[in-house]
């Protein structure tokens, strides 16, 4: 799993019929210090997360299917999660 901020949204008019009625968000991979890293991922919004949140993803194909519940649907990454805060040790 990684953390991120949402970004932005991205608005297609043509696509895969899975995303019709999907969110997607622009995420800025987020390092341990809260600092924003150069990788960004285009995620499949499941929590209803906004611009400026924090998040929870999965970067995975297989276990972004099992959240959606479509083994057969076309995506990498997922969003599972609106964070609220983050401890280090």
């Amino acid at each position: 799993m990684l953390i991120g901020v949402v970004k932005g949204t991205v608005h297609s008019t043509i696509n895969h019929p899975f995303y019709d009625g999907h969110k997607l968000l622009i995420v800025a991979r987020v390092g341990l210090e809260g600092e924003e890293q150069d990788a960004y991922l285009i995620a499949v919004d499941t929590v209803g997360a906004g611009v400026g949140e924090t998040v929870l993803l999965i970067d995975e194909g297989g276990s972004a299917r099992q959240v959606v519940a479509n083994p057969d649907a076309p995506l990498r990454s997922v969003i599972v999660g609106i964070v609220d805060a983050v401890e280090l040790n």
